[in-house]
């Protein structure tokens, strides 16, 4: 079974994704926030990995700090309210419920998500011990620049920038 990491406020919402991932112990993917996690997971390993899936990865390093500084304070007043939102732009343009995926995360996950910055540098050093990169990104997606981030990634990795799914990669 393949290493997976969980994306903000979700849990077990791998499921969502079986026809991205790989069952295989040399793979490792995460959702999202945990996209991130499991970007620096295969970094700092000393293991073989052959593959790593970042599906819709988040990627917030174009935005300003005021965008960050308001997420936090949005999240502070009202973390039922904040998720709830969260959730509908995550599925949107499907309808799907995630109640059943629903895990709160907290400000420190959140402001970790939206501060952290992808290294050019450090995704060479993983593509240069052999391991193959995938990065899925929805067009449609509503948490994430999908176009800003296309442009990070495409140059470095296999890329797929998806028409008509958002950032579960639904439509």
């Amino acid at each position: 079974m393949s290493t997976y990491f969980n994306g903000f406020s979700l849990q077990k919402e791998e499921e969502l994704f079986s026809e991205y991932l790989i069952k295989s112990e040399l793979c490792v993917a995460g959702f999202s926030y945990g996209a991130q996690k499991a970007f620096e997971y295969v970094y700092e390993s000393k293991e073989r990995i052959d593959r790593l899936i970042l599906l819709s990865p988040a990627f917030f390093q174009t935005q300003k700090p005021s965008f960050i500084r308001t997420q936090l304070r949005y999240f502070e007043a009202g973390q039922e309210a904040y998720v709830k939102q969260f959730l509908a732009n995550i599925t949107y343009p499907s309808s799907l419920d995630l109640s059943v995926y629903l895990n709160v995360g907290s400000k420190e996950e959140l402001e970790s998500l939206l501060t952290y910055v992808w290294d050019k540098k450090k995704i060479q050093e993983v593509l240069d011990r052999g391991t193959t990169i995938e990065v899925f990104l929805g067009k449609d997606d509503k948490i994430i620049d999908a176009q800003a981030a296309f442009d990070f990634f495409a140059p470095l990795t296999t890329t797929y920038f998806m028409k008509s799914v958002g950032h579960l990669l639904r439509g």
